[in-house]
């Protein structure tokens, strides 16, 4: 027969570490199904999957088929130059920044933009671009592919 015995000591450090394991692992489960990602300071929107990646979209009233028009891995440079600097000045005002992503590949999600207004439903010449790494939206533009096209910010429909 085999006894064991615990003095009071080891048990309450036993059941503090359970406790603080219990802990951590609940702050991580529920940190994990937030919509949100904090991210060196900032929140940065989760679009890990489809459904997170149409609802961000949808927050700012556009429609886009379900389909992507094309996924890619894209590499942002390292240093940018004027053509990134234009670009990331329209993240800023949006709440993103690319800089902590110099230097690093992303994926580049392209969906068609349904709803754009003056453009008819079946015309796929206004896309939404999102730019994700890690499961995160860093960020993006709805922009128009015509020679003589547009760029701008999500939040349009709003402003317009």
């Amino acid at each position: 027969m085999f006894c064991f015995s615990f003095k009071s000591a080891k048990y309450r450090l036993v059941m503090l570490i359970f406790g603080g394991l219990l802990i951590l692992l609940t702050v991580f489960t529920v940190r994990g199904t937030a919509r949100d990602v904090a991210v060196g300071g900032s929140v940065y929107p989760r679009g890990a999957t489809q459904e997170e990646r149409l609802q961000y979209l949808e927050q700012f009233g556009w429609i886009v088929q379900e389909e992507p028009v094309s996924v890619q891995e894209i590499f942002i440079p390292a240093q940018f130059g004027d053509v990134y600097n234009n670009y990331n000045a329209i993240q800023l005002s949006q709440g993103f920044d690319l800089l902590p992503y110099a230097g690093r590949s992303v994926k580049k999600w392209v969906y068609a933009v349904t709803n754009y207004p003056g453009y008819a439903q079946s015309e796929a010449y206004v896309q939404a671009t999102l730019l994700v790494c890690q499961g995160i939206i860093i960020g993006g533009d709805i922009c128009s592919v015509e020679l003589d096209g547009f760029m701008h910010g999500f939040d349009y429909l709003s402003s317009h």
